[in-house]
C-alpha cells in the first residue's frame, strides 16, 4: 500500500488534542475524515506526537496508507481543499516506504514556548502565547534551564497519567531567550513525557518571576516528586515545531 508522509500545520485552540477522543473533534480525525472525503477509504493518520488540547503545531509529522497510488501534491492539496473550514493545513505530503514511521522514525522531536510579558494583554496572538503580565528575567530563566539538560529521572516534571514506561529522558537542548516582549523557551529531545514541556516551563517561569532561585529548579528535578513541580504552563503557549527522522 502506498504510504504518504504529511507535515502539519495546525492551531489546536479548537481541538481536544491530536489523538481521536470521545469528548470532542480531535486534529487525527479531522485529517482522517479529509482523507475519507477525499479518496474514498478510512485510513488510519498516525503522528509523530500526541500534542494536547490547546496546542499548536508548525510541524507534526504523520503518515498513512492509502489502497491507491496518488500524486503526492495531490494527496496535500486534496486535503488542504477538504480541511478549508478548519484551522490545519497540510503543509507537504511526501510518498515514502513502508518502514518509515512518524512516532517510531523519529529521532528528535523540537518545541517551543511563547510567552509574552509586557502589561498589556496579547490581541492578535490570544490563544497563542501565555500571557503574564510582570517583567520575567530571561537570562536567570535559561540558567536555570540549564540543569534539566541531559538524561535524568523527569519524575518531577510527569504528568501523573502518563503512560510512559520510564521518567528518564535525555534533553539535548532547553534555551531561553528574549525577543522584545515575547520570551522564547526552546527544548529538543528524542521523546517527552506527557506534559513534560509544560512543567518545566512552569517551574522556569517561577524564577523568572522572582518566587524562585535559580538553583530551585536543579533541586525539584533531584527531588523525583511531582509535588515539587510547581504550576503547569498553559497549553495555548506551546508549539511543535519540528520533528527530525
Amino acid at each position: 500500500m502506498p504510504r504518504y508522509k504529511l507535515t502539519i500545520e495546525y492551531d489546536g485552540g479548537s481541538f481536544v488534542g491530536w489523538q481521536r477522543q470521545t469528548n470532542g473533534c480531535a486534529i487525527q480525525q479531522a485529517i482522517e475524515e479529509a482523507v475519507k472525503r477525499f479518496a474514498g477509504e478510512q485510513a488510519a493518520v498516525k503522528g509523530a506526537g500526541r500534542t494536547d488540547s490547546g496546542v499548536h503545531a508548525l510541524g507534526q509529522v504523520a503518515h498513512l496508507d492509502l489502497t491507491r497510488s496518488w500524486p503526492a501534491d495531490t494527496v496535500r492539496d486534496a486535503l488542504n481543499a477538504h480541511l478549508r473550514e478548519e484551522p490545519i493545513a497540510i503543509l507537504s505530503a511526501d510518498a515514502v516506504t513502508d518502514t518509515f514511521d512518524a512516532r517510531f522514525s523519529a529521532t528528535r522531536r523540537h518545541y517551543l514556548y511563547r510567552i509574552t510579558d509586557r502589561r498589556a494583554p496579547p490581541a492578535l496572538e490570544r490563544h497563542r502565547v501565555w500571557w503574564v503580565p510582570r517583567r520575567l528575567d530571561a537570562a536567570a530563566m535559561h540558567q536555570a534551564a540549564q540543569a534539566l539538560v541531559g538524561q535524568h529521572d523527569f519524575t518531577t516534571f510527569r504528568n501523573a497519567q502518563c503512560q510512559a514506561k520510564s521518567p528518564i529522558r535525555t534533553l539535548d537542548r532547553l534555551d531561553v531567550d528574549r525577543r522584545g516582549d515575547v520570551i522564547e523557551v526552546a527544548v529538543s529531545a528524542r521523546s517527552f513525557l506527557h506534559s513534560q514541556v509544560r512543567s518545566m516551563v512552569g517551574a522556569l517561569k517561577k524564577v523568572g518571576d522572582g518566587g524562585w532561585p535559580v538553583d530551585a529548579v536543579g533541586a525539584a528535578l533531584a527531588a523525583r516528586d511531582r509535588r515539587r513541580a510547581g504550576a503547569v504552563a498553559p497549553a495555548c503557549g506551546l508549539y511543535l515545531v519540528a520533528v527530525d527522522y
